[in-house]
């Protein structure tokens, strides 16, 4: 009597899918990984045993290297980073999209050669299910530890040099331009920029946003003051730049942490903003509502970068290759431009 049709086998996504889970939520109950919570590890229990679902050798002992766990790498000089409104914005995005996915979310700063060891010790031992990288600098080690990394790595925001294979970021030379065009439709003819540090990609983007609306209405953008995004430093950058260009008019800068600062400096300096110079800034944080004028700036959407970086990299854990995503930036006008 020949033998009838054998039966397929159910696989993962099917077990997962029954049990109402992720996948890699599923992988993880099956291998008895940490941080899968009781509930769902029971209902992947039933539906392994409702569809007769068998692992794969192989693959369960690919599955038995999962921790649990993804980190956020920041390559940073001061622990209080992760305290700056931008940084705990990205982190509860992100935090959220990992709770989704039952994955905790573990804070890294890589900034001495014992922090970059311990980042290259995390990479290389798989100390984590994936890595998201933040903040990057030209030249940066760690973006080659992550190329070499066999590990599911997102970058947030796009490092200087070639583009990474997956990476989240936003429309910085697109927001910077339209903050700068705004300031010269308002009458602005000596529009300088306070720029962020010129070795990471957002500096350079939002620099060369500016520069393109200044020669697209015909001038000549004015040398950039660069900061390193922080309010002390925006205060100086305004300081120089009054040295050298008394007659500025407008001001873009690259973040609302360095147009607080050049506030700061231009009110002690008896400057009325806006009516002898106008300010504008980038990210659209608390600080740009509560300064005084309250900030015109471009809106960064920063939660939703965190969120979108860790559902990328929820995607790779999953087998899945997410292509790179750019989130648009919008303007807001408030009283000081």
């Amino acid at each position: 009597m020949p033998a009838g049709p054998s039966r397929r086998q159910p696989t993962l996504d099917e077990v997962a899918e029954h049990a109402g889970v992720s996948r890699s939520v599923a992988s993880r109950a099956l291998n008895n990984a940490p941080h899968v919570s009781r509930a769902k590890r029971e209902a992947v229990e039933r539906a392994v045993r409702l569809l007769g679902y068998v692992p794969h050798p192989t693959a369960r002992a690919l599955a038995t290297r999962q921790t649990g766990a993804a980190a956020l790498v920041v390559s940073g000089e001061d622990p209080s980073i992760f305290a700056d409104p931008f940084f705990a914005e990205v982190i509860v995005g992100a935090s959220a999209a990992l709770d989704e996915a039952d994955l905790h979310l573990m804070l890294c700063l890589a900034a001495s050669d014992r922090g970059r060891k311990r980042v290259e010790d995390l990479l290389r031992c798989r100390g984590a299910d994936g890595v998201m990288l933040m903040a990057l600098r030209e030249d940066d080690p760690l973006a080659r530890l992550a190329e070499e990394a066999d590990l599911p790595v997102v970058f947030g925001g796009r490092p200087v040099g070639p583009a990474p294979r997956h990476y989240v970021d936003v429309d910085n030379t697109g927001g910077a331009r339209e903050a700068t065009e705004y300031l010269l439709a308002q009458g602005r003819r000596r529009v300088a920029t306070l720029c962020g540090r010129l070795d990471t990609e957002a500096g350079r983007a939002r620099y060369r946003g500016y520069r393109d609306a200044m020669l697209g209405a015909g001038l000549e953008p004015l040398p950039p003051q660069e900061g390193d995004f922080t309010e002390p430093s925006g205060a100086a950058g305004m300081t120089a730049l009054l040295s050298r260009h008394a007659d500025v008019d407008g001001v873009f800068a690259a973040n609302d942490n360095m147009a607080a600062g050049a506030l700061r400096t231009l009110r002690a300096a008896g400057r009325s903003v806006p009516d002898d110079i106008a300010v504008a800034g980038f990210d659209d944080l608390a600080v740009a509502r509560i300064a005084d004028p309250p900030l015109t700036t471009v809106h960064q959407p920063v939660r939703a970068l965190g969120r979108e970086m860790a559902r990328m990299l929820v995607a790779l854990v999953n087998g899945q290759d997410p292509t790179p995503l750019i989130l648009p930036t919008r303007f807001v006008v408030r009283a000081s431009a």
